[in-house]
C-alpha cells in the first residue's frame, strides 16, 4: 500500500478534488471575514447552481464549463440580491440573526428544489466525461484536471481582486475595521453585498467544475458545505491562503483515507483534523492568534 504506483494516483486525486474544495471554501471565508458571520446558506446556494448548470446543459446544450459566463454572474447577483434585500434587512445589524435568516434560506431554497426537482439524482454526459490522461503513473479524469486549473486561476484571480483593486482594498478595509471605513466614505453596505456576491459567484465556478464528473440533487450541497467549513477552520477564520492549501490538505487526506480505509470511510480524516486544530490551534494554520 506504500508503493508509488498507488501513493501517487491517489495524491493527485487527492489534490484535484481539493482545489474545488478550496473554491467553494474560499468563498464561504470571504463572507466570513467580511461580514464575521458564517453563511449556512452556502451548501444550499452551490445546490442551486449545481442544478443551473445541469439544465443549461440539458436544456439549452450548453458545455458546463461554456456555462462559466452565465452561471458565474448569475450567483453573483443571487449574492448581492440575497444580502442587500433580505439578509440585511432581516438581520437588523444583529449578528445571530443574520446566522438565523441565511439558515431560512438554505431550508427554503432546499425545500424548493425537493418541490420542483424532487429528490431524484441527476448528472449529465459529455463527450469528455470518461476521457482520461497519463500523468506518470495516475491515470486522471480530463474533468478532475479542468476542475484543478480551473479551479486554480478562479482562485488567483479573486487573489488579484482582494490585492490589486479598489474594491479589494475597500473589503479588507471593511473587514478590518467598519466604522473607520466608514469615515472613509466607504459604502459598508454595498462592500457587505459584493463580498456575499463573490462568495456566491466562487460557487457557481466550482458547480460549473464539479458537474461533469459529480451529480446534483436537492442535498448535495451539505456535505460540501461541512468539508468547506472544515477548511475553513483549518486554514484559519477569515484566511484565503489557508482556504486555498487547506483544501488542497483535505483533498489529499480525503483521497488517502479511501484508499486505506475505503471510500465510505475516506472523509473519517478530515474530521479528525478538524477535531485536533479546534482542540490544539484554534486559529488554524494561517489564523491570527486572539
Amino acid at each position: 500500500m506504500l508503493d508509488f504506483g498507488i501513493l501517487f494516483p491517489s495524491v493527485l486525486n487527492g489534490l484535484t478534488t481539493g482545489a474545488v474544495y478550496a473554491l467553494i471554501a474560499l468563498g464561504l471565508t470571504l463572507i466570513y471575514g467580511v461580514l464575521h458571520i458564517i453563511n449556512f446558506a452556502h451548501g444550499a446556494c452551490l445546490m442551486l447552481a449545481l442544478y443551473a448548470v445541469y439544465f443549461l446543459k440539458e436544456r439549452l446544450g450548453i458545455d458546463p464549463y461554456l456555462a462559466l459566463p452565465v452561471v458565474v454572474p448569475g450567483m453573483f447577483a443571487l449574492g448581492y440580491g440575497l444580502q442587500r434585500i433580505v439578509i440585511n434587512r432581516a438581520g437588523h445589524g444583529k449578528d445571530e440573526n443574520i446566522l438565523l435568516a441565511t439558515l431560512g434560506i438554505a431550508i427554503v431554497m432546499e425545500n424548493l428544489a425537493l418541490i420542483f426537482f424532487k429528490s431524484d439524482t441527476r448528472n449529465i454526459d459529455t463527450a469528455y466525461s470518461l476521457s482520461t490522461v497519463a500523468i506518470g503513473p495516475a491515470m486522471i479524469a480530463v474533468p478532475k484536471l479542468v476542475a484543478f486549473a480551473g479551479a486554480l486561476v478562479v482562485s488567483a484571480l479573486l487573489f488579484w481582486i482582494m490585492g490589486r483593486t479598489d474594491l479589494g482594498r475597500a473589503i479588507r478595509a471593511v473587514a478590518k475595521e467598519k466604522e473607520g471605513a466608514k469615515l472613509m466614505g466607504i459604502d459598508v453596505d454595498h462592500v457587505y453585498a459584493m463580498s456575499f456576491g463573490i462568495g456566491l459567484a466562487c460557487l457557481g465556478a466550482a458547480a460549473c467544475f464539479l458537474l461533469p464528473a459529480y451529480y446534483v440533487n436537492p442535498q448535495v450541497g451539505g456535505g460540501f458545505v461541512l468539508v468547506a467549513f472544515t477548511i475553513v477552520v483549518l486554514g484559519g477564520m477569515g484566511s484565503f491562503v489557508g482556504a486555498l492549501v487547506g483544501g488542497l490538505l483535505v483533498g489529499v487526506v480525503e483521497s488517502l483515507g479511501g484508499l486505506y480505509l475505503g471510500e465510505s470511510l475516506g472523509q473519517i480524516g478530515i474530521f479528525a483534523i478538524f477535531i485536533g486544530v479546534v482542540l490544539f490551534r484554534p486559529e488554524g494554520m494561517f489564523g491570527a492568534r486572539a
